[in-house]
């Protein structure tokens, strides 16, 4: 049996490897359908976009990567793009698609019924490979609005034949070492039936394609009352768990900050994340944010959303295991329930302070950032042209 100094030991030497990735639009403008309030300072490009990430991994120390999401972030020289984040000491990290927005995927894009637009659609899927290639980005994460509003409007088998062939020759021209990320999605825009509306219909098409697709879990993505750590613990049995997307869902998908909503469920993701192996040295799940900053300061809610990830991490790896199997084992329901509670309950800011000063970081990043002048400096140098949001 571990005692409790070894299992924090131990917690320490893991949460001192935690990666967990940044999205490049949580920095520009973005927030809910009914207005989006522009703040100053706000990125202008996806050069000033990775500087700000950087900032948060430098006050962090666990958020090395940021996700680029093509074409909002398109440039000229992707490779230029990528010299620049390791300049800064972060890298580029999940190439997101956008088949959503043109007016073209209205019916949908690769599962459209008109073969031009699904050859659009998957012509930019596979130019985002291209921007993996010349990135050096493992992951290639796709999400698709395509779905139907109306019971006949579309031959529902027929659109899962169209997503199966283009999934498949993405899958062809991903490298040795690249993976495809597949997101679903519950319902939005598609009303009636959404075309992988849930993680059973994502897991079967990356069974069907090969180990280089796996599923990505979006915290938000679920209808209420689902109980996500169980599709966690799932995925993770079958080896399919390829990452998560981390925001709060108060209504249905608001890419509010993760933790902020519930963040016993949070725990509760984490420990089965812990329990699957998800967190040891060679996993290799990508833990992400995909978040939007409507009202908060958009480096102040990623780093506070990255310090939520941490607790509920820190929470997880102290759940005392031989204790929870003894428990199990003899069927004590309360005393099972006792053992997550206890560590769930428990202060876990005192030891990442320790974490980070081991680090030579600042205990409070929030306190280090609003002392550092980063926020007050970017709104003066980034005066004059278009803020980033949504669509650039």
């Amino acid at each position: 049996m571990a005692a409790p100094s070894d299992r924090r030991a131990a917690a320490l030497e893991t949460l001192r490897r935690q990666h967990i990735e940044l999205p490049s639009w949580a920095f520009g403008n973005s927030g809910t359908r009914f207005k989006v309030f522009g703040q100053p300072g706000v990125p202008r490009d996806p050069w000033e976009k990775i500087a700000d990430s950087a900032e948060v991994h430098r006050l962090t120390g666990v958020a090395p990567t940021v996700a680029l999401h093509i074409p909002w972030d398109r440039v000229d020289d992707y490779s230029a793009l990528a010299a620049h984040a390791r300049d800064l000491g972060v890298a580029v990290g999940t190439i997101n698609s956008n088949v959503f927005q043109d007016d073209d995927y209205k019916l949908g894009s690769v599962t459209n019924p008109d073969p031009k637009v699904r050859r659009k659609a998957v012509d930019h899927l596979l130019e985002c490979v291209d921007v993996m290639d010349a990135t050096g980005s493992r992951d290639l994460k796709l999400w698709f609005s395509d779905g139907t509003n109306y019971p006949g409007q579309d031959d529902l088998r027929a659109r899962q034949d169209r997503l199966a062939e283009a999934l498949s020759e993405v899958y062809g021209r991903l490298g040795d070492d690249q993976r495809i990320l597949l997101e679903y999605k519950l319902f939005e825009p598609a009303f009636y039936a959404t075309d992988v509306p849930d993680w059973g219909t994502a897991y079967a098409h990356c069974l069907e394609l090969g180990e280089k697709a796996v599923v990505c879990v979006d915290t938000g993505h679920h209808a209420a009352h689902t109980n996500i750590e169980f599709i966690v613990a799932f995925l993770l049995r079958a080896g399919k768990l390829g990452a998560f997307d981390f925001n709060s869902r108060f209504y249905a998908d608001d890419d509010l900050m993760v933790g902020a909503a519930d963040p016993f469920q949070l725990f509760r993701i984490m420990y089965e994340v812990v329990r699957g192996g998800g967190l040891a040295a060679d996993t290799e799940v990508a833990f992400m944010l995909d978040q939007c900053h409507n009202i908060e300061p958009k480096i102040g809610g990623q780093i506070r959303s990255v310090m939520n990830v941490q607790e509920a991490t820190a929470k997880a790896l102290l759940v005392d295991g031989d204790a929870l199997a003894r428990a199990q084992t003899e069927g004590d329901v309360l005393g099972a329930n006792a053992v997550l509670m206890d560590a769930y309950n428990t202060d876990v800011r005192p030891m990442l302070a320790e974490l980070r000063a081991s680090l030579g970081l600042d205990a409070d990043p929030m306190a280090a950032h609003a002392r550092s002048g980063y926020a007050e400096r970017v709104i003066d140098e980034r005066r004059g042209g278009q803020q980033a949001g949504w669509g650039a």
